[in-house]
């Protein structure tokens, strides 16, 4: 198990490393639009008027028979708000990802020791890693466009990213992680446990 936590370990740096080129390089571009600058002040004195508190808002919310009629008519929108500046990413903010993507790894990690005795080869393992973090991200991440109408470009993009997230650190820890104390086909020390 030691050998997995220092996998992960290794596995969430290689996550931040990707992260970091994925959204914190121009290449997050590709995933949201963008506004002009006086169209950006607009929208934000808007938001600063309607909404107070940080949360999500859907506007108008499929509710009264007046926002019901406003959703039908569209436009939609559903606002991830912070009602407070940011100068984001702050270095909590780096340290409570970093810890997000270990947590992450270390599941990966711990679902790959279970089944390491079981299943020797790395290519096998590698395609556990991929499609367990496929799956992860179809269903996490690809269910907003789907369900609520959202715009296919960023989540596609978080998709893709997430993915890759998820396969090189579930990649890492089965390549170098996992027990190897193997004689014959057999677990050393299985009777002990």
């Amino acid at each position: 198990m030691g050998r997995v936590i220092v996998g992960a370990a290794a596995g969430a740096v290689v996550m931040f490393i990707l992260g970091f080129l994925f959204w914190g390089s121009p290449l997050g571009g590709l995933a949201t639009g963008s506004l002009a600058d006086a169209q950006a002040a607009d929208v934000q004195a808007a938001l600063a008027a309607n909404i107070s508190e940080t949360g999500a808002y859907e506007v108008p919310v499929d509710g009264s028979q007046a926002q019901k009629a406003m959703y039908a008519r569209g436009p939609i929108a559903f606002i991830q708000y912070t009602a407070d500046g940011s100068g984001n990413p702050t270095p909590t903010d780096m340290i409570a990802g970093l810890i997000h993507m270990y947590i992450s790894a270390l599941l990966i990690g711990f679902a790959l020791l279970q089944v390491s005795y079981h299943v020797r080869e790395f290519s096998t393992r590698a395609a556990i890693v991929v499609f367990f973090a496929t799956g992860a991200g179809v269903y996490m991440t690809l269910g907003a466009p789907i369900w609520a109408g959202h715009g296919w470009n960023y989540y596609i993009y978080s998709f893709v990213t997430d993915v890759i997230g998820l396969v090189a650190a579930g990649l890492i820890i089965a390549r170098w992680f996992l027990p190897r104390d193997w004689d014959g086909g057999e677990r050393v020390g299985a009777e002990a446990e």
